[in-house]
This record gives structure tokens, C-alpha cells and sequence, in this order.
């Protein structure tokens, strides 16, 4: 899974209008200042770090720090995948997401971005009611987000539609881990977007 999110995530980027800053493979120039990454050894983490960080060293980051410790390999393993991917993407808010879903569900859980042990249980029982529907409804939920962020962020709609006015990566990646038949039409994307001009 985490070789496919390095892949999935690309090279090396500085894009201005991501709040993530410098980035390559996905590990942010901010996750690697946590992490004490100075690979320049210059005593500053900083975008020629970023520059520098191997696919490897990415593989073991997010399995290390983005899979295993926020316990996402701890859920049903139909979750596992798009949690995991959602949380390289989005950190805490990729379990919020869940946990929000949880609720709907009618389990009960606090919305704190923290798998633990009620989080697994209740994320176990929802699954038990719903298991060929859960992994799709999480990528509802994620794709959703997608949308309200680019509503309140007018610079981040570029990751949601294209230039050309279709689905952008932000769309496409949370499609990838939704059945086909939940996947938006041209047409439903189209009236989604509208008001963006």
C-alpha cells in the first residue's frame, strides 16, 4: 500500500497554494521537521531536504507514521487502504472522517482524529453491519471533504477540477477507492462545481 501511495503521490513539488509547502513523494516538508529529517545535515529541515528524501525512506515514513502508529492497520482491513491513503493526504481529518461516519452509523465515538481502542470497536461493529458498503462510504465521506474544502478554499479547487473543467486528483484519488457505481457522472460533477465559476 505504501509503495502505491508514493506513486500516487509523485515527485518533487512546491506548489505555493498547498498549505503542505515543499513535498516530494507526499512527505511534506513539515512532516520531516517533526520527524528531525535534516538530510542536508545543515541544522535546518527545509525544501533541500525535501529534495533529497528517497522512495524508500518515504515507504518506511508512512508505514511507520502514517499506518502503524495511528493504528490504521488495526481497522478492517476493507478500510485500511483508503484510510491510510486519506491520512498521507490528510492527516487527523482522515480519521475524523471516519469516526464522523461512525456516528452517522449510530456508534458512539469522539471526533478527535485518534484511533483507539473505542474508535477499533465501534469501526469493527459498522463494518459487521455494513461490509460491503463501508470502504464506499468512507470514499463518499473523504470525496466529500474534497469538495467542502475547495468550497472554503477558492485556491485549492485546482485539486479538484482540472483546468480543462474535469475531475481533479483530489476526486480521482478518492474515486479510486469507491465501487464504480458511486463514482460521479461528468454530468454530477459538472452541477457539484457550478457555483465555483
Amino acid at each position: 500500500m505504501a509503495q502505491e501511495i508514493v506513486a500516487r503521490e509523485g515527485g518533487y513539488v512546491n506548489d505555493p497554494d498547498d498549505p503542505g509547502g515543499a513535498t516530494k513523494y507526499g512527505v511534506t516538508v513539515h512532516t520531516m521537521r517533526r520527524l528531525g529529517l535534516d538530510l542536508t545535515r545543515d541544522g535546518a529541515v527545509d525544501a533541500q531536504d525535501v529534495k533529497r528524501i528517497t522512495r524508500a525512506q518515504a515507504v518506511e515514513i508512512y508505514l511507520e507514521h502514517y499506518f502503524l502508529r495511528p493504528r490504521i492497520a488495526e481497522l478492517p482491513e476493507a478500510l485500511q487502504a483508503t484510510v491510510f491513503d486519506m491520512y498521507v493526504n490528510a492527516g487527523a481529518n482522515a480519521v475524523r472522517i471516519l469516526q464522523r461516519l461512525l456516528v452517522e452509523m449510530g456508534e458512539q465515538v469522539s471526533v478527535d482524529g485518534a484511533i483507539g481502542p473505542l474508535t477499533i470497536a465501534a469501526c469493527a461493529r459498522a463494518y459487521v453491519k455494513a461490509p460491503n458498503h463501508m470502504a464506499d462510504a468512507y470514499g463518499i465521506a473523504r470525496r466529500n471533504y474534497y469538495f467542502r474544502l475547495a468550497d472554503q478554499r477558492p485556491a485549492s479547487r485546482k485539486y479538484a477540477r482540472t483546468r480543462a473543467g474535469g475531475k481533479g486528483g483530489w476526486i480521482r484519488r478518492a474515486e479510486e477507492f469507491i465501487s464504480a457505481r458511486y463514482h460521479m457522472t461528468d454530468a454530477e460533477f459538472q452541477a457539484r462545481v457550478a457555483t465555483w465559476g
